[in-house]
């Protein structure tokens, strides 16, 4: 005799289970920096192709799932560990698709562009996301990310600890004064023969005036090489560097060496700030905190400042 109250269950049971792998395995739609909607099917082998989408996605505690990455990414210290695609300005499509990645994320403007349709002709989800260069745009990107990676609840949690660093920093900016602001000059230097002088149209400049700081690059957007004249002329309170950068100019003595560097305010004060290039510029998970650590350094101390990155809880989206 047929149990018809159990075949009624196993019936239920089937409908369910089916209805939630069929939503499982539907494409979620994601806008890229275009807003042309990329499908995604899955996320368990990514490529990430920039240090900032690295980032965030070991934020996000998918880091188990990136199987690759570029050389700008170097956070947090597992991704040494992670197979190298090389630059994200110079690809190899080849390369990238020997991991059998299913999603590659990276930035609007990574080249060469035929290496991006091929990755797509192959069948890869390929989102490329807008360089953020305001605290919003950073907020936009990590809510994408986390979607892309069905990873929501995780991306809340780490804009909430991002806007408790960007509340921290506003109360900060409000009692600095118009006539307090520090004159500020980026520069970005390789060694004796490199040296350029960054605007705000980049990371670090756009960063700098987000801080209460007057970027001294005056009207350069993006980059020029620096000259004594320039130097001079903008007369800059503090000079800001990338660590490497100080380091393969010998340090302060010899970044002091440097034509016309001497003369301005920064050098005769020896008020120089370094920090490492993603953690200022990347505008990822970690730039709320970046931010509040350049203030402190332009405008509450002295002397040579070494910006470093204080890990708060090593686990911030597992909550």
């Amino acid at each position: 005799m047929l149990n018809y109250s159990i075949i009624i269950r196993l019936v239920i049971f089937s409908c369910f289970f089916l209805l939630g792998f069929s939503s499982w395995t539907q494409d979620i739609q994601v806008p890229d920096a275009d807003d042309k909607l990329i499908s995604i099917n899955s996320s368990n082998r990514i490529v990430a192709l920039n240090g900032s989408n690295t980032e965030i996605l070991f934020a996000l505690g998918v880091g188990d799932r990136v199987v690759g990455c570029d050389l700008s990414s170097t956070y947090p210290p597992q991704v040494k560990e992670l197979a190298n695609v090389g630059y994200q300005y110079r690809l190899n499509a080849e390369g990238i698709l020997a991991l059998k990645p299913d999603l590659v994320i990276g930035r609007e403007d990574a080249k060469p562009p035929q290496v991006i349709d091929q990755l797509r002709s192959a069948g890869v989800a390929t989102l490329l996301l807008k360089e953020p260069r305001t605290f919003s745009q950073a907020k936009s990107r990590i809510k994408t990310i986390g979607y892309a990676v069905k990873e929501d609840k995780k991306a809340l949690r780490l804009l909430q600890l991002l806007e408790s660093d960007l509340s921290a920093l506003e109360k900060k900016l409000m009692n600095l004064r118009e006539d307090q602001k520090k004159k500020v000059l980026f520069l970005y230097l390789r060694g004796p023969q490199t040296a350029m002088v960054l605007g705000r149209k980049t990371g670090p400049g756009a960063m700098l005036e987000l801080v209460g700081a007057i970027n001294a690059s005056g009207k350069i957007e993006k980059s020029q090489p620096m000259t004594a004249e320039a130097v001079i002329v903008a007369q800059p309170d503090v000079l800001v560097l990338f660590e490497s950068g100080l380091k393969s100019i010998g340090g302060v003595d010899g970044l002091l060496k440097l034509p016309g560097l001497a003369h301005t305010p920064a050098g005769k004060d020896r008020r120089i700030i370094t920090i490492d290039g993603l953690y200022l510029s990347g505008f990822g998970t970690r730039c709320g905190q970046a931010a509040l650590a350049m203030f402190e350094a332009i405008y509450e101390k002295d002397g040579v400042t070494a910006v470093k990155y204080i890990e708060k809880s090593p686990k911030i989206a597992e909550e």
